[in-house]
């Protein structure tokens, strides 16, 4: 169908953009975190070669604590025990989306902030990045499922299909490592040099674009 063609030709431009046009990036370890109060997801890659490969994914299973405060120190107990048995170089989470239920906003930012907490604990950087970039950054369409995104993680970083039978938390959580991944890859230059428009595009890049053919001047006589 029309929107399977279109995600199609957005992933395979993805990729030629990202081998042709983007800068290297140093060998690390990417540890990126999906929030949730439930059930929270993290996913490891390891950065070598200008080539991202899985290192492990999962889950931290939280519903099982009554309390939401002891749900925040399993957080902070897992993901410390996470960055000490990988040794993450960057942290990249996912921003809260806003939603119509205040308290569980309210939770899950607090679920966030612990995570966050964790990794300042191990003095690591740590960049955040909005649900709908991440699914630009992967598969070109920001409104993408959490399947297709899984769909493209797969084929991307050539995960067999029975590492891809966990929890989508776990996915989208590789999936902002991988987001992480692509935004170091995009030359300073070109991500300050952002156009709203073709004729702004035109503008900044006139020699990048033909000039078209003007059209000989008639003779005397011929119409």
């Amino acid at each position: 169908c029309k929107d399977r063609y279109i995600f199609g030709i957005n992933s395979i431009f993805a990729e030629i953009f990202s081998e042709k046009m983007l800068q290297p990036v140093k060998e690390k370890i990417i540890l990126g975190i999906d929030p949730g109060t439930n059930l929270m997801g993290y996913g490891l890659l390891h950065i070598k070669d200008n080539k991202a490969q899985m290192i492990a994914m999962g889950v931290i299973e939280l519903s099982k604590y009554t309390s939401h405060y002891l749900r925040l120190g399993k957080i902070f107990e897992r993901i410390t025990s996470i960055i000490d048995s990988y040794h993450p170089d960057e942290v990249a989470i996912e921003a809260p989306f806003f939603g119509k239920n205040v308290q569980s906003m309210l939770k899950l930012g607090r679920a966030q902030g612990v995570a966050i907490a964790a990794a300042i604990e191990r003095d690591i950087p740590i960049t955040e990045y909005e649900p709908r970039k991440i699914k630009v950054a992967i598969t070109g369409n920001g409104a993408a499922s959490k399947e297709q995104v899984a769909g493209m993680l797969m084929r991307m970083l050539k995960i067999p299909a029975e590492d891809m039978h966990v929890q989508m938390d776990a996915t989208d959580a590789l999936g902002v490592a991988y987001c992480h991944y692509l935004q170091m890859r995009i030359p300073q230059a070109q991500s300050n040099n952002k156009v709203s428009s073709w004729k702004d595009f035109v503008n900044k890049n006139k020699d990048r674009v033909a000039t078209p053919l003007q059209s000989k001047p008639s003779r005397p006589g011929i119409k």
